[in-house]
């Protein structure tokens, strides 16, 4: 269903019981709410949540922003590189205000909520500047954007720019089991009909390569969050891969040193995705993060 979130139409998967716990999951760069498996959702659901997945704007089925044109992501890492100032067609901010409003549509005061890779950075944004609307924060596979931090390798950031062959589903899903194979978990390797499937359905459902690109330069203009996480009072967890070649685990341990009583949840042989053999495993690190939050005053 699509929901009126901060001035724009909202994609939202709304699923467990009506009186469940609310936990907001928010998917990553360019990823669409079906990015979060439903193998997770029923995990969660089954320990009593209440699982809502959103497409973030400008991807998925949510309302796209291409009015506001296609940037140049070369220039904008260019510009990182030299400290210069990168401008973004929209702010992260922006991207976490939409989550607050999703939460506004369905009328939830508070919720335990979950961010992967940039739905991370889009969390932190959401704890720290509403910390009253967050009852837990579970952090998986992200960062605070610290300069000092180590970067991905050339391989991985060639991976990272290249492009499908062609415009049609086939050649598209092949260019992304290409990138999964890069930056995917060397513990777990996936099912590949499996897979293919998943992203198949994926591709017919929105394809929105220029919509990613507003995305990633939301996160580059975003810059160094450090100053914000200490304002983050939720009981925060920290799930990261040990084997993440996209984001290297030091980052998860930046995270956990930045943010008050955080704890660190390190997986062996997990990468930057979200292998199936681990969805019971984040889900026992969702729901022990919730049971840390002290119930609402009054």
């Amino acid at each position: 269903m699509k929901l009126h979130a901060n001035g724009l139409g909202i994609e939202v998967d709304d699923q467990g019981p009506r009186d469940g716990e609310p936990l907001l999951l928010i998917m990553g760069l360019g990823m669409q709410l079906l990015g979060w498996p439903q193998e997770l959702v029923d995990e969660l659901v089954a320990r009593g949540f209440r699982v809502i997945r959103m497409d973030n704007r400008d991807i998925g089925l949510s309302d796209g922003l291409d009015h506001l044109g296609v940037p140049s992501v070369a220039m904008a890492g260019f510009r990182y590189a030299l400290r210069l100032k990168v401008r973004s067609p929209y702010p992260l901010q922006a991207m976490a205000d939409d989550a607050l409003g999703v939460l506004d549509a369905l009328g939830i005061a508070r919720a335990h909520v979950c961010g992967a890779s940039m739905g991370g950075m889009i969390a932190q944004h959401l704890a720290a500047r509403h910390p009253q609307r967050v009852k837990s924060l579970t952090l998986v596979m992200s960062t605070s954007g610290h300069r000092g931090l180590p970067q991905p390798s050339a391989a991985v950031r060639r991976a990272l720019i290249s492009r499908p062959k062609g415009q049609d589903v086939a050649s598209i899903v092949t260019h992304l089991e290409r990138l999964l194979k890069v930056i995917g978990s060397p513990g777990y390797p996936p099912d590949p009909s499996r897979q293919r499937a998943r992203l198949e359905a994926m591709v017919r459902r929105a394809w929105r390569p220029k919509g990613t690109a507003r995305q990633l330069l939301a996160v580059v203009a975003d810059g160094d969050r450090s100053p914000l996480l200490r304002l983050i009072t939720a009981p925060t967890r920290v799930v990261h891969g040990q084997a993440d070649p996209l984001i290297p685990v030091a980052s998860a341990h930046d995270l956990v040193a930045r943010i008050p009583k955080a704890v660190a949840d390190i997986i062996p042989g997990m990468g930057h995705d979200l292998p199936l053999p681990l969805m019971p495993r984040l889900a026992a690190a969702i729901a022990e993060n919730a049971a840390r939050a002290a119930p609402a005053v009054g």
